[in-house]
């Protein structure tokens, strides 16, 4: 049913059923244009998959970034002895990759909480993030050294884009890697334009590539999860990337989460390492997704959105 909006000026009562009689008249109109003009499956192809992750981060989040990355740092100093009774790891290695323009400074703390709860933290030693394609050969040609001669998988923990690099790696190297963990890691981008302007122009400027070169190698990355467990960790109020960026695709062993947060202060949520560790506890071949239903978690953990379909418009 269609409602007319009544305006201030409007004292009659029989206003409203004339102006609902001409609204539902114009809007059978234009409903049997469009149908006629545009076919449904091609309605369906353009609204669902280009438009969906063509938005940027809400100009709120970006303002607040810094402050809500300050109280997830100061959230931790009555956290730490909860994430200290966490299930101790088995002591198998994970490698920690810095999002953009970061380096292994950034993850200190999340590689000192692996450390305390058993694991091998390894940092990715490569200096700042710039994402240009030298460097990303450059880690590749470090993980490769680091797995070749080891008996056991190695987990994978990305923030951002070291995310996305880290389902690369998974990808080119499956047998290795035991899982990956992105920390709102913009896998999903359709483009510069689900980032924030300042940190795509400062993309632009560091890696070298043109928003054209950005898009090509966005778009180049397979949507499809890597073939081993893969989860998304994400936050609607991420103030860099578009959350709806950072969701993972269906698969067998994958999954989202979302939590409550920045996205600079991902590494050092409680919530996120929270879910880092009870993750990485896992033992390798048994993977299980996240039980919300555990505890208070239903309280601290809102319900993720439904994993995305892989889909491929008709010509």
């Amino acid at each position: 049913m269609v409602r007319a909006r009544r305006h201030r000026g409007a004292h009659s009562s029989g206003a409203t059923p004339q102006c609902n009689k001409y609204s539902l008249t114009l809007l059978r109109f234009f409903v049997t244009l469009r149908q006629h003009r545009f076919p449904a499956s091609r309605v369906y192809q353009e609204l669902d998959v280009d438009k969906v992750r063509a938005a940027g981060p809400a100009m709120l989040h970006s303002a607040t970034e810094l402050p809500r990355v300050l109280m997830e740092l100061a959230s931790l100093t009555w956290a730490w002895p909860l994430l200290a009774r966490a299930r101790r790891g088995d002591g198998h290695s994970v490698l920690v990759l810095p999002g953009f323009t970061a380096g292994d400074e950034s993850t200190l703390i999340l590689r000192r909480v692996l450390d305390a709860a058993g694991y091998q933290s390894v940092p990715w030693a490569l200096g700042q993030n710039t994402g240009s394609l030298d460097l990303q050969e450059q880690l590749f040609h470090r993980f490769d050294s680091l797995t070749r001669d080891c008996d056991r998988k190695m987990s994978i923990v990305g923030q951002s884009l070291g995310g996305v690099f880290a389902r690369e790696l998974a990808r080119q190297w499956p047998e290795r890697v035991r899982q990956v963990i992105a920390l709102g890691s913009p896998f999903a981008s359709s483009g510069p334009e689900t980032t924030n302007g300042l940190v795509s122009r400062l993309f632009q400027y560091l890696s070298g590539m043109t928003q054209e070169q950005m898009r090509d190698r966005m778009l180049g990355f397979a949507p499809e999860p890597p073939p081993v467990p893969s989860t998304a960790i994400y936050s609607k109020a991420d103030g860099v990337v578009h959350w709806s960026s950072c969701l993972e695709y269906q698969g067998q062993q994958s999954e989202n989460i979302e939590v409550h947060g920045s996205h600079t202060g991902m590494a050092m949520n409680p919530l996120v390492l929270h879910v880092l560790l009870d993750r990485l506890a896992l033992p390798d071949g048994a993977w299980r997704p996240f039980r919300r239903d555990r505890g208070c978690r239903a309280f601290l953990y809102p319900t993720p959105e439904p994993l995305t379909e892989v889909t491929t418009c008709a010509s």
